[in-house]
């Protein structure tokens, strides 16, 4: 690693560590999304779901804003300890980015950044690395807004503005995801038996809410169907574009639910 590499790496790990660096006020922040595939049945997905923790909470990347979605898959349901945060939903979707990656296939834990760069979720180093490159590229400009509908079903307006460069000839699909931070279990059973784990941005539903073409331009209205168990002041909704050949994430935005329901 050369020594301009090293010092970067060093930095970020000390900005997750509960440093003091901070983005520049008022400087303009790219959005990113990172995804990390995980499962409480996994032994080495523990560090992986901490790291994602503290990036959420902290988010303090200098150019990036991160935004999160943990996506628990179900393929190590049968080893013991069935996931109750998992979903066959989320291993599709990591075996359509193992075709577009070219990958060996699926694996946990693994943090794909903007739909194109994966990596082992816990690998610090090639976070940084991913998160600086992707904080470059433009993106999209997605904004969401509330529009009606009431506090079990909240109805939110979805703008993007269209996209310049290579992606933009190429048809993309828009998704809805519901996320909520602060999530554990107390797992009884598999390699980590006996542990309390811990979770941020847990997706709890991802909806497809409309396709776009290669102009660019696109404007929905998506009502979120919303679960009582779920914890209003936790829950996000983010909001992204992803090519459909490519994978990668033309735009992503997010904001928390209370911004979306009603006023009392």
């Amino acid at each position: 690693m050369s020594r301009t590499k090293c010092w970067m790496v060093l930095g970020f790990c000390l900005m997750v560590a509960g440093s003091s660096v901070h983005a520049a006020g008022g400087e303009a922040r790219i959005p990113v999304l990172v995804e990390l595939f995980t499962s409480e049945g996994c032994s080495s997905c523990p560090p992986a779901d901490q790291f994602l923790a503290q990036l959420v909470a902290q988010n303090t990347m200098a150019g990036v804003e991160i935004i999160a979605m943990s996506e628990h898959v179900d393929y190590w349901n049968s080893q013991g300890w069935k996931d109750p945060f998992s979903d066959a939903q989320f291993s599709r979707r990591q075996e359509e980015y193992a075709r577009a990656l070219s990958t060996s296939g699926p694996y946990t834990p693994e943090m794909i950044v903007d739909g194109h760069s994966d990596f082992v979720g816990s690998n610090r180093g090639a976070a940084v690395l991913a998160l600086t490159s992707a904080g470059r590229k433009p993106k999209a400009t997605i904004e969401i807004t509330k529009v009606g509908g009431s506090e079990e079903r909240p109805a939110v307006q979805v703008r993007m503005t269209p996209l310049d460069g290579p992606e933009r000839n190429g048809p993309f699909d828009v998704y809805l995801a519901v996320t909520e931070n602060n999530l554990s279990s107390s797992v009884a059973r598999g390699e980590n038996r006996g542990r309390t784990l811990s979770h941020a941005a847990v997706v709890r539903k991802l909806t497809l809410i409309g396709r776009g073409d290669g102009a660019g331009a696109f404007t929905a209205t998506a009502v979120v169907e919303l679960d009582q168990r779920w914890k209003a002041d936790n829950v996000r909704l983010v909001v992204f574009a992803q090519s459909r050949k490519t994978r990668a994430i033309l735009g992503v935005s997010a904001i928390p639910l209370g911004e979306a329901l009603p006023v009392k």
